[in-house]
């Protein structure tokens, strides 16, 4: 029971009827400056506390300093950069370029350049291979480029049926989007080498794909329908499909909560809640119009959005923090 006052008078709420707490409640927006067009994929480094942002709509990428929520750098000179990744063993920033099909490695302390891979056409995500000391990425018209971070130069690939999307890792498998076939394709990462694929079926455009390991579930979005589908990363089954928000590019797995974060560029972010081993609706939260890239990173407890600039909303991070 609560009570509040409302000229002068006290009036008794059951706590029934109090309304439920936001899943996400937005803490701070740090502004990214004179920055137009598309923002692309985030990556963080835990060790410095700094957010980097591929902001391919302006050639460049932002470097976020999250203690003072303020800009670092920008970087420019880039060409359309969609992917980021931080590798901590070796210190290393890598950015993917759809532009040119580059990936630019960085020096993690000060950002110097420290070695360019010309993958081709259309480098796209990127992902750390932590159990063989690889980072992935996906570029061209169906591949996983296996970089050593050791030596800064591709050692192999895995060849798929089409460009992929977003990729996870589970043990030595690889899940991946690859829209333009229907499919989510399953690679082994000791062969190096596709070994399944699920057919999307009716669904089309996956492009977001999150993971639960312990779960063993994989959480794929599609656009066409709108969905969000969950499978059984054994083989493949669909254990439920849900409808969420529009022009979606993101999902992560709040594995502490049992909850999806889902963003979409239709200004908003569903969330859905593990109920007694079924995933539910749980609310949706606002952003802004086009803010569909996003980071959840579990170490900090924090959702970050990548908000364009659009009208008099400028370009930002908007940084959102979960509750309870």
């Amino acid at each position: 029971m609560r009570t509040i006052a409302l000229t002068g008078l006290i009036m008794a709420i059951p706590a029934t009827a109090q309304t439920p707490p936001a899943p996400l409640v937005l803490e701070a927006k740090i502004p990214l400056g004179a920055i137009s067009g598309r923002i692309d994929h985030l990556a963080a480094d835990l060790k410095r506390k700094r957010l980097f942002v591929a902001e391919l709509g302006n050639n460049s990428l932002g470097v976020i300093d999250l203690a003072n929520a303020k800009v670092l750098r920008t970087l420019t000179s880039l060409s359309e950069p969609q992917g980021v990744g931080y590798e901590p063993v070796t210190d290393t920033v890598y950015v993917a370029n759809a532009g040119d099909g580059s990936v630019r490695i960085l020096r993690g302390e000060d950002l110097s350049p420290l070695g360019r891979i010309d993958l081709g056409d259309d480098a796209d995500n990127v992902r750390n291979d932590a159990a063989r000391n690889h980072v992935l990425v996906g570029y061209g018209a169906g591949a996983l480029a296996i970089i050593d971070p050791a030596t800064k130069a591709k050692i192999g690939d895995i060849r798929l049926k089409a460009h992929p999307e977003s990729f996870r890792i589970e043990g030595d498998r690889v899940f991946v989007n690859v829209p333009d076939a229907r499919l989510i394709e399953v690679a082994d990462l000791a062969k190096n080498e596709a070994v399944g694929a699920w057919p999307t079926q009716r669904n089309h455009s996956n492009f977001p794909m999150a993971i639960d390991r312990e779960a063993h579930r994989l959480f794929v979005v599609f656009r066409s329908p709108v969905g969000l589908v969950i499978l059984s990363t054994a083989d493949g089954t669909i254990i439920r499909s849900l409808d969420t928000c529009g022009d979606a590019d993101d999902v992560f797995v709040d594995t502490h909560r049992h909850r999806v974060y889902v963003t979409c560029g239709a200004g908003a972010i569903d969330v859905f809640e593990d109920l007694a081993g079924v995933y539910q609706h749980g609310g949706q939260i606002p952003t802004s119009p086009g803010a569909r890239t996003a980071l959840f990173v579990p170490e900090m407890d924090r959702l970050f959005v990548a908000v364009r600039a659009a009208g008099p909303e400028p370009a930002a991070i908007w940084v959102y923090r979960p509750q309870p």
